[in-house]
């Protein structure tokens, strides 16, 4: 997860050393992708294969302010957003990562102090335990 915030973080300084912002429109729109249309000034029409940066909150057919890198189009994200919208979803991540993995590893170390010299007695049905000597 920090590595995702980290290559987020990498994308923004990417787009914002050479910074042009324009118009787009949303192709379609999902939680984790949403695709996007825009003209750069020389004409070219781009649609990232791989999306949007930080694409929550957008509708299709929505016109939108983007930002990209000149000197690589396709890096784009949705104008004013950042690194920082990645943060809650991977911290959301890890926290659900260690209530799983917490309970799991309680589990085990539990399990491992278990002597395992020590007999296991298996009552079967219909008898009685032996007396003890005294």
């Amino acid at each position: 997860m920090v590595l995702l915030v980290l290559a987020a973080w990498r994308n923004d300084q990417l787009i914002s050393s050479d910074k042009v912002v324009t118009t787009g429109e949303v192709l379609s729109a999902g939680r984790l992708r949403s695709a996007v249309v825009y003209v750069t000034p020389d004409g070219v029409t781009h649609n990232p294969k791989v999306g949007i940066l930080y694409p929550t909150n957008l509708t299709a057919g929505e016109r939108i302010k983007v930002e990209y890198s000149r000197g690589e189009p396709d890096l784009v994200r949705v104008a004013g957003r950042d690194a920082r919208v990645a943060i809650i979803p991977a911290l959301s991540v890890i926290v659900v990562t260690w209530l799983i993995a917490l309970p799991i590893w309680w589990l085990l170390v539990r399990a491992g102090r278990r002597d395992p010299q020590e007999p296991v007695s298996v009552a079967t049905p219909g008898t009685t335990d032996p007396p003890v000597p005294n």
